[in-house]
């Protein structure tokens, strides 16, 4: 069975939107990139005031500056985030590239934001648990952000995600259990 997403999902192309549409059934928006006309940011406004938003941008630098201006003006949206791994093809990076799978997951993750951040975690754990600071700490962040749906950060956004999630601590230490098990 499809899974219907109430929200308005806001995207950056037509490409983006063929494939989130694969994964889920949606309205969805596209920004066609950074210089958003006033005509779309009303459509997103409009979407934001009724149903919700979940900004889903690739993860690249230029996803990251549009999800900046689009959490700016709609700081209550939800974010889906996808890792890099799971959002290439060739030197192609984007949404468009990742599985209907790990859309729909990301997409399921984003209920999670939570408005209140809880400072659960600081960065003396993110040393404890090998997400900074070790030699493989990238891979390990690479690796928790997929499962958790948090998408890949640098130790300081990974240590923002994790807070504003909402994320318990057995269910982190669970998932890098399984992940130490992987090996």
């Amino acid at each position: 069975m499809e899974q219907h997403i109430n929200e308005v999902i806001v995207v950056e192309g037509r490409d983006d939107i063929d494939a989130v549409s694969k994964a889920v059934n949606a309205d969805i928006i596209a920004t066609h990139g950074y210089g958003i006309t006033k005509d779309t940011i009303e459509r997103i406004k409009s979407a934001y005031e009724t149903r919700g938003i979940i900004i889903l941008t690739d993860p690249d630098s230029a996803g990251q500056r549009i999800r900046k201006r689009l959490t700016d003006m709609f700081p209550r949206a939800g974010q889906a985030y996808i890792s890099r791994s799971d959002a290439i093809s060739k030197d192609d990076i984007g949404v468009e590239n990742a599985s209907p799978d790990v859309i729909s997951k990301a997409l399921e993750a984003a209920g999670r934001t939570v408005s209140d951040i809880k400072e659960e975690y600081t960065s003396s754990d993110m040393m404890y648990y090998g997400l900074s600071g070790a030699r493989d700490s990238r891979s390990l962040r690479d690796r928790l952000g997929r499962r958790l749906g948090i998408g890949y950060g640098n130790a300081a956004a990974f240590l923002k995600r994790l807070n504003g999630y909402g994320i318990e601590r057995d269910e982190l230490e669970n998932i890098l259990t399984e992940i130490e098990n992987e090996k």
